[in-house]
């Protein structure tokens, strides 16, 4: 008798017309969503694979056929018996036609090089066995090409892959059932958009530059004073940026006002968020007494005293710029008055804007200067706080525009923390770990997801999308195969030379020996009834974190520049030897869930990643880091440097 078919997928293509289509299968009725890309395609991936047995799998479809004056919704049933599906299998794949319409029916595999398919839970819900082979990898380019947008998408090939011990990569994941949760998200609005209004010297170039990590020669290209507000200035160095820039209201020039006001009124009828503006900075210097100086002119004034009207709930900043020519200023003048400068502040400036727009409006004083950075901190922090309010519905985690604006600024790394705990809580951090099973995954097919998230979150400028790489992935599985306890009570260091001096302190930079040549069993076994699942999945998570967080550390001073594999070895290296994670893996070692329907594990991962002296750990793992130049970008395992 032959065994039962596993459903995991099935896809309609060429469904032209179809408003809705539902799968009919032992007596239970699943929808089948259209694709947001391409209108004439349905598909869906089934957490929970279903059984065909004998009997047939039937779709009904509802297509809009169109008489002389209306439209009008006619259901059809497009019936597949069991043996027709069994004489068209192709591997784990079935293909049908009916009419235009194709047909993809994608099955668990049957058998899989070593790898027992997971079963159907048994009433009991007694784990199955499952066995695994160890595999050889080798060092190979990435299989993900990248969107514009900086998400990765999948290459063309096939669903499985062969994971014998002569397979040289790591296996495709099965990405039609586990997609990334930023994929939607970024695909909704791929960009943060926003506006920066003010005078030519007034300081917006290096505030764009230090804030969103791009260089002034690919921003800022209009000469002085004639930026044009309709062109949308974007950088390969920040993909998730868009700027527009206006010129200030200077005196006497009324066309600039009406120019600004028209751009925001025409930008908030746009029906998509991503085509919406996202958040507008007004700057204005801070005038320095007895200089002549003025805070506002006239237009200024007439704009101010109707922005709620022109702005309405568009998150909006009044950014005092040159504070530190103020705080030089007047410690020349009151030096034993430390508190001169913010009641000048207070009174000439705040109290200014106040009375023009009759509220207290957000503002925030910056400096460029480096000894000022906090001040551009904040001003991230509070864009970042209106975005969220504005654009974030009840209810959900994250939202497009919020991850978006996370996702351009290159200067707060505890906004990249949170909207990965976000994104993460979002999906799949709060079912992989414990209360529920994903028949036909394995773990690697699991962990791409969770990687692909976290990384699309921090957006480094990589444009060679080494952090995305298979090599990355197989040192990071190296890095958490560690939480499991060691074999012995010593092991050899493979990370330091006979005589005592570490690698690290030498050139090129060395990962581990072990690091690209064999993962575990649990890397490729499937994710169903496989033992120690919260473990691995906290330690992956937690320490692909940390890993970034140092990276975003160790390259704060060339965010414009490439992401080179020499950085990402030094930051993987730096935490690798840290006590930061033996302390990190000391932890999930010894924790135990306390109840299965319980998001304990989710709890305790966004317990581990935040916390107070994050700066402190990362400055301590970086103190042994090599003097070596990050602009060159080494091999991951040989000695040869590409320029």
């Amino acid at each position: 008798m032959a065994s039962p078919l596993i459903l995991s997928y099935i896809e309609l293509q060429n469904a032209q017309g179809v408003e809705s289509v539902e799968l009919h299968l032992n007596s239970v009725k699943y929808s089948i969503a259209k694709s947001q890309e391409k209108r004439d395609t349905f598909s869906k991936a089934f957490d929970k694979p279903l059984t065909l047995g004998t009997g047939p799998l039937s779709l009904s479809v509802s297509r809009k056929r169109w008489c002389s004056c209306f439209g009008e919704t006619v259901p059809e049933t497009i019936e597949l018996r069991s043996d027709e599906v069994r004489s068209k299998l192709d591997g784990e794949e079935s293909l049908h036609a009916r009419g235009k319409v194709s047909i993809k029916l994608r099955f668990l595999p049957q058998a899989q090089s070593g790898v027992t398919p997971p079963t159907v839970p048994a009433k009991s819900g007694a784990p199955q066995p499952i066995t695994a082979q160890s595999v050889v990898t080798h060092s190979t380019p990435a299989q993900d090409t990248v969107r514009s947008t900086g998400t990765p998408v999948p290459v063309h090939s096939p669903p499985t892959a062969d994971i014998s011990p002569t397979a040289g990569t790591l296996a495709p994941a099965n990405r039609e059932g586990l997609r990334p949760t930023t994929e939607d998200l970024i695909r909704e609005c791929p960009r943060f958009r926003v506006l920066v209004v003010g005078k030519s010297g007034v300081g917006k170039s290096t505030l764009i530059n230090r804030i969103f990590g791009v260089s002034t020669a690919n921003v800022a290209k209009d000469k002085p004073g004639e930026a044009d507000i309709e062109q949308e200035f974007t950088s390969p160095e920040n993909d998730r940026l868009i700027l527009h820039d206006s010129k200030g209201f200077e005196a006497g020039d009324a066309g600039n006002y009406d120019t600004v006001k028209s751009f925001i009124v025409k930008r908030k009828k746009e029906p998509k968020i991503k085509d919406q503006l996202h958040a507008v900075w007004l700057c204005f210097q801070i005038p320095i007494p007895t200089y002549g100086e003025r805070l506002l002119e006239d237009a200024a004034e007439a704009f101010l005293k109707i922005r709620k009207e022109v702005l309405g709930n568009t998150p909006t900043i009044v950014v005092f710029t040159k504070h530190d020519r103020l705080v030089m200023f007047m410690r020349q003048r009151m030096p034993n008055d430390p508190e001169a400068g913010q009641r000048y502040l207070q009174e000439e400036c705040v109290q200014q804007i106040k009375d023009f727009t009759g509220e207290n409006i957000a503002h925030v004083a910056v400096s460029s200067k480096p000894r000022y950075e906090h001040e551009l901190r904040d001003l991230i922090s509070l864009t970042q706080d209106m975005v969220s309010m504005s654009f974030t519905s009840p209810g959900n985690e994250v939202s497009p525009v919020p991850l978006a604006a996370a996702g351009a600024q290159r200067m707060l790394p505890i906004l990249k923390v949170e909207l990965s705990i976000a994104v993460g809580r979002q999906r799949y951090w709060r079912v992989m770990g414990a209360s529920a099973n994903f028949p036909g995954y394995t773990m690697q097919d699991c962990l791409r997801v969770i990687h692909n998230d976290i990384v699309a979150v921090w957006n480094f400028y990589d444009p060679c999308q080494y952090l995305n790489s298979e090599e990355f992935r197989k040192v990071m599985m190296n890095m958490v195969e560690r939480v499991d306890p060691p074999a012995s009570p010593s092991r050899i260091d493979t990370d330091t030379l006979a005589g005592g001096v570490p690698l690290i302190a030498l050139a090129p930079v060395m990962l581990p020996l072990n690091a690209f040549l064999t993962l575990g069993k649990w890397v490729f076994a499937a994710y169903q009834g496989l033992q120690g699942v919260p473990t691995k999945f906290m330690a992956y998570i937690v320490d692909l974190t940390h890993v970034l967080e140092i990276l975003f550390a160790l390259t704060a001073e060339m965010r414009a520049k490439k992401l080179t594999r020499t950085a990402i070895k030094i930051a993987y290296k730096a935490y690798l030897e840290s006590e930061w994670m033996t302390h990190t893996h000391t932890d999930i070692r010894y924790f135990r869930c306390s109840a299965k329907d319980r998001d304990d594990v989710l709890d305790k991962i966004t317990s581990m990643i935040p916390s107070g002296d994050r700066e402190d750990r990362v400055s301590r793992a970086l103190q042994s880091k090599p003097s070596v130049n990050l602009e060159r970008d080494e091999e991951w395992t040989s000695e040869e440097v590409s320029r």
